[in-house]
Protein backbone atom coordinates (compact mmCIF):
# COMPACT_ATOMS: atom_id res chain seq x y z
CA UNK A 1 0.00 0.00 0.00
CA UNK A 2 1.42 3.00 -1.06
CA UNK A 3 0.83 6.06 1.87
CA UNK A 4 0.98 9.58 0.48
CA UNK A 5 1.56 12.46 2.77
CA UNK A 6 0.03 15.84 2.05
CA UNK A 7 3.25 18.23 3.05
CA UNK A 8 1.29 21.52 2.44
CA UNK A 9 1.78 24.70 -0.63
CA UNK A 10 5.13 24.47 -2.47
CA UNK A 11 7.01 27.14 -1.66
CA UNK A 12 7.67 28.38 -5.78
CA UNK A 13 9.67 31.58 -4.70
CA UNK A 14 12.74 30.47 -6.24
CA UNK A 15 11.29 28.89 -9.60
CA UNK A 16 8.95 31.55 -10.75
CA UNK A 17 9.92 34.51 -12.02
CA UNK A 18 8.97 37.97 -13.09
CA UNK A 19 10.65 40.64 -14.90
CA UNK A 20 9.47 43.75 -15.87
CA UNK A 21 11.27 42.88 -19.58
CA UNK A 22 10.43 39.89 -20.21
CA UNK A 23 7.37 38.75 -21.57
CA UNK A 24 5.36 41.20 -20.54
CA UNK A 25 5.82 41.02 -17.14
CA UNK A 26 4.18 37.29 -16.97
CA UNK A 27 5.66 34.74 -14.38
CA UNK A 28 8.49 32.79 -15.97
CA UNK A 29 9.99 30.04 -15.04
CA UNK A 30 13.84 30.29 -13.71
CA UNK A 31 13.94 33.40 -15.88
CA UNK A 32 13.22 31.45 -18.81
CA UNK A 33 10.80 32.96 -21.68
CA UNK A 34 8.54 29.89 -20.50
CA UNK A 35 5.82 31.66 -19.13
CA UNK A 36 3.49 29.60 -15.92
CA UNK A 37 0.39 30.39 -18.71
CA UNK A 38 2.19 27.96 -21.13
CA UNK A 39 2.81 25.24 -18.74
CA UNK A 40 -0.88 25.59 -17.62
CA UNK A 41 -2.35 25.75 -21.13
CA UNK A 42 -0.17 22.32 -21.46
CA UNK A 43 -1.64 20.77 -18.80
CA UNK A 44 -5.29 21.90 -19.99
CA UNK A 45 -4.53 20.80 -23.68
CA UNK A 46 -3.86 17.64 -22.47
CA UNK A 47 -0.52 17.13 -22.41
CA UNK A 48 1.30 14.70 -20.08
CA UNK A 49 4.25 16.01 -18.06
CA UNK A 50 6.52 13.43 -19.66
CA UNK A 51 5.26 14.94 -23.00
CA UNK A 52 5.81 18.59 -21.77
CA UNK A 53 9.78 17.85 -20.41
CA UNK A 54 10.51 15.76 -23.85
CA UNK A 55 9.59 18.88 -25.49
CA UNK A 56 11.05 21.02 -23.41
CA UNK A 57 14.06 19.96 -21.62
CA UNK A 58 15.04 22.89 -20.25
CA UNK A 59 11.99 22.19 -17.32
CA UNK A 60 12.41 19.91 -14.38
CA UNK A 61 9.32 18.30 -13.00
CA UNK A 62 9.68 20.43 -9.96
CA UNK A 63 9.08 23.52 -12.54
CA UNK A 64 5.51 22.18 -13.73
CA UNK A 65 4.60 21.79 -9.89
CA UNK A 66 5.93 25.01 -8.96
CA UNK A 67 3.59 26.42 -12.21
CA UNK A 68 0.48 24.78 -10.68
CA UNK A 69 1.55 25.41 -6.97
CA UNK A 70 1.28 29.74 -8.45
CA UNK A 71 -1.41 29.24 -10.26
CA UNK A 72 -3.11 27.54 -7.11
CA UNK A 73 -1.86 30.28 -4.56
CA UNK A 74 -2.98 32.99 -7.34
CA UNK A 75 -6.59 31.24 -7.32
CA UNK A 76 -7.14 31.38 -3.18
CA UNK A 77 -5.83 34.88 -3.29
CA UNK A 78 -9.01 35.68 -5.44
CA UNK A 79 -11.97 37.08 -3.87
CA UNK A 80 -15.04 37.84 -5.09
CA UNK A 81 -16.47 41.50 -4.64
CA UNK A 82 -20.74 41.58 -3.73
CA UNK A 83 -22.01 43.70 -5.99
Amino acid sequence: MLLLIYAGPMDYSKIITIEPGKRSGKPCIRGMRITVQDVLEYLAGGMTEDEILRDFPELTREDIKACLAFAADRERKLFVASA
